[in-house]
């Protein structure tokens, strides 16, 4: 989605002449607060006042209308309470691998959660139909609407909707009430609690095409591209009723391309009729990842010669093609996947990412070189697939769990529909690392269940699942249509050996555990060397399994464990570790040293880069092991101009010197295709004031847009300074607002998120981060950062009406 197309949704969106079709925001302006999931009269009398006997019904709990929630905590949505709850120490597996906060079974006071919100319907919409859609709820959430029970969802990740039409209340209050159950987890990772995604209102005429039933294909054949767009029409009127139906396509500005003829139709009472349109489309611009171009095909219902309900689903124009003798290939192009596991979790902001969030991370993941993204292990929320549609990121889209009972089938549906418009993803996932059954007869059961599932709602493309299984066929793999590998790389070939008609992927590689701007082991911090030596038993190192990756055909390439560190799964320490070691950012998006690695590699770029750092006043004389990491033809070292020798770069490796420590410049100077690229780093003097660096300049007034402020400290010549922790506070000007604070130290117990008035983070190696949002009032945003022994710093931001 454009930043301009998420304006107008955030309001009253979607208007035509003619008719009134809105999709309305419900972020705004909720009420919270703790339940208790061992306590029922602390849980607002839930389970022990009826509220199942008679329909609406609710007295005595805060599902009752009549509620008063006036000293209930304000918050907008999304929302993530397990983020602002302190860490506490467990030595329970799933405590721990949630990244010690205390939400779970073993929490009962801080794992339920009670959301109400106000909203009023204008009298004028009393024959429409309403929709309340959630993208996503953690977990196991329950909704009432004006007391009536609207219905129970138990997956985390995958959004909800619930026809409301017939509990709506005209010109007046409506309550919306989520009781919201994080006792039992869903994953072994960091999944936030609440309604850490967004919620909305959708109004429609009773004669419409229901959400997520708009299919577009689009199949380029030359110049030209033949595009199917598939659809249902449903009848919610209490009687018959006729309607007409036809589709066009526009380009990115909005200029109609090709149109069908119109195709009548008669709808009995609360059915649903399925058709089809074929057109085709000249002069084509095909989707890429340098020019990730969409189109719209636009759905239109009439009735009488009236538009009544429009649908406008973006699309891409793409080929690709998954060989298992020449690799991936996109529009014919072949080359290798570059991709990224990642959860959905960053500094400050826990799971409650805002939307410029999911923009700002997929940037990062391109500059690095990456080329696609895995979303592990569950389904993304929309933003992030409309970011990667929009930045040119491929997708694997990934099911929850391997399970084939009618709720899970639902879920899979419920994805597949959801997400099959998306140009950028080419697969699909059915599952990950299911020990229980992966090798056996039930798993392979399963997974034809699911893969057929999969067939029947996007034909146009296949399935891998992620396996953590060396060279063997039984079970899931004897019927995935891609092999995924999770690790086991050095089985790789002997598989292709054994199985040589079956595509790979490596869907989990590498595992490096590194920590940003740290060179030795520190057991006690829980913080392991930032260079590509460290892996667990069961992963690899960069160059362990992209050399495999790399230079051989029947890879079509693989998926590094992770792009970004996150919360939970701390390895390979606990306590005081709260969070991963494993990407190759840390979670707030600042490079570690492997990030060079990779970036040599899988970009065309000039990339010449030398770590550590050349602050060491304690180890005069001694030797330091000194990476380069480049993808030039051969690296000079010198060390206050002084040659330490030249090297020739090896091939998806990296060079190494030993230098005794010496204070001063240390530089490397490197020759690739005859042009010298120069690269250095410097012995810096003490912290002395503070740089803030935002990710944008400008901002609208509407309370959503994001600015991502990088801090570094700083010394008297504007060098960062690698070592230094100052702590540092800011204060931002009363018409935005701060939504966390982070600095990617694995091990930190600060707070993210902080009271008004003392916001506040320590530099963790030179550097943190802070997340303002914009307010709705426009004007200049004064952002200021200060130190006790620091020179303060003051930025000024844009915020337009």
């Amino acid at each position: 989605m454009s930043k301009l197309s998420s304006i107008v949704l955030l309001f009253t969106v979607l208007t035509w002449t003619g008719f009134s079709q809105k999709r309305t925001s419900l972020d705004d302006d909720w009420r919270f607060h703790f339940g208790h999931a061992a306590h029922a009269e602390k849980d607002f009398n839930y389970s022990i006042a009826t509220i199942f006997s008679k329909s609406g019904g609710a007295a005595k709990t805060a599902i009752d209308p009549k509620f008063v929630d006036t000293t209930w905590t304000k918050v907008q949505l999304p929302h993530d309470w397990a983020v602002k709850l302190p860490f506490v120490y467990s030595d329970n597996f799933d405590v721990v691998s949630h990244g010690f906060k205390p939400v779970g079974g073993l929490y009962p006071e801080t794992s339920i959660g009670w959301y109400r919100k106000r909203f009023q319907v204008s009298s004028n919409s009393k024959n429409n139909r309403f929709e309340i859609q959630f993208d996503g709820v953690f977990r196991n959430a329950s909704v009432w609407l004006n007391g009536f029970y609207l219905g129970t969802n138990q997956s985390g990740y995958l959004g909800f909707s619930y026809d409301v039409t017939d509990y709506l209340k005209y010109g007046e209050d409506n309550i919306l009430v989520v009781r919201v159950d994080a006792t039992q987890y869903e994953g072994w990772f960091y999944e936030g609690a609440g309604i850490y995604r967004h919620v909305w209102l959708h109004e429609t005429n009773k004669l419409h095409i229901p959400q997520h039933t708009v299919f577009v294909t689009a199949t380029p054949s030359g110049r030209k591209a033949n595009v199917s767009v598939a659809l249902e029409v449903e009848n919610k009127n209490l009687t018959s009723d006729n309607c007409s139906v036809y589709t066009y396509i526009t380009d990115r500005n909005g200029k109609e391309l090709t149109r069908s003829s119109k195709k009548n139709l008669q709808i009995g009472t609360h059915r649903k009729i399925e058709t089809k349109f074929d057109l085709k489309l000249n002069n084509c611009t095909l989707w890429d990842l340098e020019n990730p171009y969409l189109y719209r095909a636009v759905v239109v219902v009439e009735k009488n010669g009236q538009k009544i309900h429009q649908e406008k689903v973006k699309f891409g124009v793409r080929s690709f093609e998954f060989d298992v003798k020449k690799g991936f290939s996109l529009n014919g192009n072949r080359f290798k996947i570059k991709g990224t596991n990642n959860h959905q979790d960053h500094a400050g902001v826990g799971a409650a990412m805002p939307d410029d969030l999911q923009y700002y991370r997929i940037r990062l993941l391109k500059e690095m070189g990456s080329n696609a993204y895995r979303a592990s292990h569950n389904a993304p929320t929309p933003e992030l697939l409309e970011a990667c549609d929009s930045l040119g990121m491929l997708v694997v889209d990934e099911q929850r769990l391997l399970n084939s009972s009618p709720e899970y089938l639902n879920q899979f549906e419920r994805l597949i529909k959801r997400d099959r418009n998306h140009p950028s993803v080419i697969l699909w996932s059915i599952g990950n690392e299911e020990g229980w059954i992966q090798k056996t007869e039930t798993g392979k059961k399963i997974a034809q269940t699911l893969l057929t599932q999969q067939k029947i709602f996007d034909p146009t493309r296949t399935s891998t699942y992620a396996a953590d299984m060396p060279n063997e066929f039984n079970g899931i793999n004897e019927v995935i249509p891609i092999r995924g590998f999770n690790y086991r790389q050095n089985a790789v070939a002997d598989y292709h050996r054994d199985h040589p008609n079956q595509p790979l992927i490596g869907t989990e590689m590498g595992s490096t555990v590194t920590t940003r701007g740290i060179y030795e082991v520190d057991k006690q911090r829980a913080y392991v060397p930032d260079q590509d030596i460290t892996a667990p038993w069961w992963a690899s190192r960069a160059e362990e399994w992209w050399v495999l990756a790399a230079e051989n055909d029947f890879w079509l390439g693989g998926f590094i464990w992770t792009g970004f560190d996150y919360r939970g799964e701390p390895t390979p320490y606990q306590w005081p570790n709260v969070n991963s070691h494993f990407g190759v950012m840390d979670v707030c998006g600042f490079p570690k040293n492997i990030y060079y690695y990779y970036k040599s590699w899988w970009t065309d770029e000039d990339v010449l880069h030398i770590s550590p750092h050349w602050n060491w006043p304690d180890k005069v004389g001694q030797e330091i092991d000194v990476w380069v990491n480049s993808n030039a033809d051969e690296v000079e070292l010198f060390l206050n101009n002084k040659s330490l020798g030249k090297q020739i770069m090896p091939r998806n490796r990296h060079l190494k010197w030993k230098v005794p420590y010496q204070a001063g410049t240390l530089e490397a100077v490197a020759l690739k295709k005859g042009k010298t690229i120069r690269a250095q780093v410097k012995t810096t003097d003490t912290p002395f004031a503070i740089k803030l660096t935002p990710s944008i300049e400008k901002m609208r007034a509407n309370g959503t847009d994001l600015a991502i402020i990088n801090v570094s400290i700083v010394d008297k010549n504007g060098l960062e300074v690698p070592v230094a922790d100052n702590v540092i506070k800011f204060r931002v000007s009363e018409n935005a607002k701060i939504l966390g604070v982070g600095n990617g130290d694995p091990s930190s117990h600060e707070p993210d998120q902080c009271a008004p008035g003392t916001w506040q983070r320590s530099a963790f190696n030179g550097k943190c981060q802070l997340i303002v949002q914009a307010g709705k009032t426009a004007g200049d945003i004064t952002i200021e950062a200060y130190s006790n022994t620091l020179q303060t710093t003051k930025i000024t931001l844009k915020q337009l009406p």
